[in-house]
Formats: C-alpha cells, structure tokens, sequence
C-alpha cells in the first residue's frame, strides 16, 4: 500500500528535477505566470530565465504549464501561446528561433521508462497548430519550417498488443521515434504513428494516419495513409486567388 508520503514522493519525481527546483519553478508561476498581456510577457522574458534555457528573448504567455522547466531550451522569438503544456522530463525539450506553439498545444516527454531516444526537438520557424499533441518518448525531432494543423498528434510510442493470453499493459512498448523532415504541412487532424519518417517538403492530408515513411514532395492521405500525388512543381490551385505571406 502507497504512504501518503510516497504519493507526494512520487508526485515531485514527476513535476521537477529536484525538490528545490519544485519550488523555485512552481513560486515563479504562482507569483507571474497568470500574469496577462505584454506586462505578464516582459516579466516572464526575463524572469524565466531561472528555470528555462533561453538563447534570447521568447514570448511566453500566460496560462502556460512547463515541469522540468530545466530541461527546456528556447531558442530565439519563440512564442508559447496561452495554456500549452511543456513536460520535459528527463530528456528534454528544445525549441528552434522563431517557432510557434500555438494554444492548448501540447508537447509531453514524459519518459520515466528510461527509454535512450525520449526527447523533442523542433527547427526554426515552425509552428504547432492548437490543441496538437507531440509525445516524445521514443524521440521526435522536427525540422525547419514544419506546420501541424490544429489537432494534430505525433506519437512517438505505441503498445504491444501481440499475445491475446495477457492485458496489453503487460506486453511492454515500442519507442522506435519520428523525424519529419523540413519543410512538412500536417494537415488538421492528420496522426503520425512511432516509427516513421516524413520526408523534406512533404504534405499530410488533414485527418490522416500515416504509419509508413513519407517519400520527400509528396502529398499522403487516408487511413491509412497512402501517396495521392508528387509535388512536382505543376500549379494545383490556378484557378483560385493565392495570398502570399
């Protein structure tokens, strides 16, 4: 039977490096984490600079959750919207220059399995779409450029479910990882199962589930996922108005 102090035990293991770091993360959310608009920002661009590893100035608004804040690196004008959600544990989170996550995103290492590869890494200039789920604990790593649409999921670990005699909580996981190289559309509600690769300048139909690699310049689509046309430089929307950003 679990002590009441084994439970806090266990619930600090699974918030923050160390004790201290526990305190020093969750006193700085209390004191300016709800902290809203440029005020709230100012004050967490430079306050947070105790708890994350930020390489310049990042946007942080308020309503973000972050555990193992240490184990997080911001690169550059990254921008966290309102409300996502950083667990880093224990292997880490890294965030390009001038990437984007956007609100209700969700972004979960959460590896107490010590499984070698757990981890996130995003490039420059990308951008997760709301409320999307990137689970890291066979390792994710994420190029330049790469949009998810919202409610996108990226799973970088899966059950086995092989032998009908015992409950699939007893058959252990795989964490075999993701890359998805730059330059990637995933359109919205499109999953990316544990193992595959998406390769450079591909698109990801909205709502597929890809579960094999992704050849480069090519678009998927369907469950599950198949090519449905080469990105081969001939124009797919002539006949309507394209806005340039």
């Amino acid at each position: 039977m679990v002590s009441a102090v084994d439970g806090i035990k266990l619930y600090l293991s699974r918030q923050a490096s160390s004790f201290g770091r526990y305190l020093l993360e969750q006193t700085l959310y209390l004191l300016i984490g709800w902290v809203p608009t440029i005020v709230g920002i100012g004050l967490r661009g430079v306050l947070y600079r105790l708890i994350l590893n930020m390489h310049g100035q990042a946007a942080i608004e308020h309503g973000v959750r972050l555990r193992f804040a240490d184990h997080i690196t911001l690169g550059r004008g990254v921008y966290l919207d309102q409300h996502t959600y950083l667990h880093a544990c224990p292997h880490g989170i890294t965030i390009g220059d001038e990437t984007i996550i956007m609100h209700g995103a969700i972004l979960h290492v959460y590896n107490f399995r010590d499984l070698p590869h757990a981890g996130i890494t995003i490039g420059k200039n990308s951008l997760v779409g709301e409320y999307s789920v990137i689970r890291g604990q066979g390792g994710v790593t994420i190029g330049d450029r790469v949009y998810t649409s919202p409610f996108t999921q990226i799973i970088a670990v899966n059950h086995v479910f092989d032998d009908r005699a015992r409950p699939f909580v007893d058959q252990g996981i795989t964490a075999e990882g993701i890359i998805i190289e730059d330059d990637v559309w995933l359109g919205a509600g499109a999953v990316i199962t544990d193992g595959v690769r998406v390769g450079k300048g591909a698109v990801v139909a909205a709502g597929a589930v890809v579960t094999k690699d992704v050849p480069p310049h090519t678009v998927v689509g369907g469950v599950p996922a198949k090519v449905i046309k080469e990105i081969d430089g001939q124009p797919t929307h002539a006949n309507r108005k394209i806005y340039h950003v």
